[in-house]
């Protein structure tokens, strides 16, 4: 009996701890690509305003028209499990399939392109929160799932971006100082009830959570923190635009022809030690493109793209990696950098659907943390970045997380 009470005990124990763990987006097999998040015919970040439609696009590399299906789940500001059971945020039915799919036309890699709107004649969200949308094959295996934030526009945000306080950092970090509204909004104890979230150029990696306000005044919640609401402010990104293939420009070395496409950039140098130098960018993110094609979204080819990184230290502990909103800011094996001793630089060659794209290298340690501090292309405050602010609140007698606000600036408003 006593064994038993153990073992009872024991997975009782595992299960509340699965049930506390934070829900991590579930990385795609190679054959998915392109998985993005479509608002009038362009990439955007992940979040929504309650009730407005927008799209989900990927693309499977094996062509066969598998069939995929999807779920919505709800999660609280933390990214565990929600209190409410489906049918209290979801009007109809999740778990259906996606109809919507179309096959490559004219392409040298044949892949089939899904896209699934929301809502839907099937399902509606009709609460704000977090909820992650999960992709399942036929065999209702789990293929890739992604995150995102469904908010209600109830109350103002007003933010200004700074440098930092700090003399030691004040020349790469950016500071946000910024003030919540709650304008006729009667609220329970805001200053306990309201949670926040910040989120540099949308990245999940690098965003700041559970950040409460230093004091109040009238119904204004007011955030000047020195270090809470820090950000390394990085440096623009780096682009290539390889939308008309068989034509080099400044971000493209050459091209190859065989079984697919080859795209040759020129190499790229470490920028840590350089001045800062301005020039536009789309904040990591991308848009497929085949300048020759009359749709785009099938007639756009993948290519190999061929990046290489002439780097003054070799890295024996961290590892570099390319990341941006092509891939997800993924770090595993597909986008690692291998250091080539002949040549004495670092190079990779990853698959990646014609078009513009923004991306950077990012320097990752032995815990798998980006080091935003030695970054190899180093810190600028003059960098110009996107802060989205995330407002949570859940009322003493609430069961769910709300998403009350989203506040956005920009650093070009940058004040000292």
């Amino acid at each position: 009996m006593k064994i038993l009470t153990y073992i009872l005990l024991f997975f009782w124990f595992n299960l509340i701890i699965a049930q506390e763990k934070e829900e991590k987006e579930i990385i795609p097999p190679f054959n998915i690509k392109t998985i993005c998040f479509i608002q009038n015919n362009q990439v955007v970040l992940p979040f929504f305003k309650l009730g407005e439609s927008f799209e989900l696009h990927f693309d499977d590399l094996y062509a066969n028209e598998a069939d995929y299906y999807y779920t919505i789940t709800q999660y609280t500001h933390d990214w565990k499990p929600t209190d409410l059971s489906k049918v209290e945020y979801l009007e109809g039915l999740d778990n259906q399939r996606i109809i919507t799919y179309q096959n490559s036309f004219n392409t040298l890699q044949l892949y089939s392109h899904y896209n699934q709107q929301f809502p839907n004649k099937f399902n509606r969200i009709t609460k704000s929160g977090n909820y992650i949308l999960k992709i399942f094959n036929e065999d209702q295996e789990i293929v890739f799932s992604k995150k995102i934030i469904v908010y209600e526009d109830l109350i103002k945000v007003g933010a200004i971006v700074r440098k930092s306080r700090d003399l030691e950092t004040i020349q790469q970090k950016q500071n946000l100082d910024f003030t919540i509204n709650l304008g006729q909004n009667t609220l329970q104890n805001p200053k306990q009830n309201i949670k926040v979230s910040i989120f540099q150029n949308g990245r999940w990696d690098t965003s700041k959570h559970e950040i409460i306000p230093q004091f109040t005044i009238g119904n204004e919640l007011v955030y000047r923190y020195n270090e809470e609401t820090q950000f390394w402010a990085g440096n623009e990104f780096l682009n290539y635009d390889n939308s008309i293939i068989r034509a080099p420009n400044n971000t493209v070395m050459k091209y190859t022809s065989g079984d697919i496409y080859n795209t040759f950039l020129f190499p790229n140098f470490e920028r840590k030690n350089n001045r800062y130098t301005f020039f536009p960018d789309i904040n990591g993110l991308f848009f497929t493109s085949n300048r020759s094609a009359e749709n785009s979204t099938i007639e756009a080819d993948y290519t190999w793209v061929h990046f290489s990184l002439n780097a003054s230290t070799t890295f024996t502990e961290n590892k570099i990696y390319i990341n941006g909103m092509f891939n997800n800011y993924t770090k595993n094996d597909e986008y690692l950098m291998e250091y080539n001793s002949e040549k004495g630089v670092y190079e990779k060659a990853i698959l990646v659907k014609q078009g513009f794209v923004n991306y950077t290298y990012s320097i990752v340690d032995k815990k798998n943390k980006i080091d935003q501090e030695n970054a190899i292309e180093g810190n600028f405050f003059q960098t110009e970045n996107q802060y989205n602010i995330i407002i949570y609140y859940r009322g003493n007698n609430d069961r769910y997380d709300r998403v009350i606000g989203n506040g956005i600036t920009n650093s070009t408003t940058m004040q000292n």
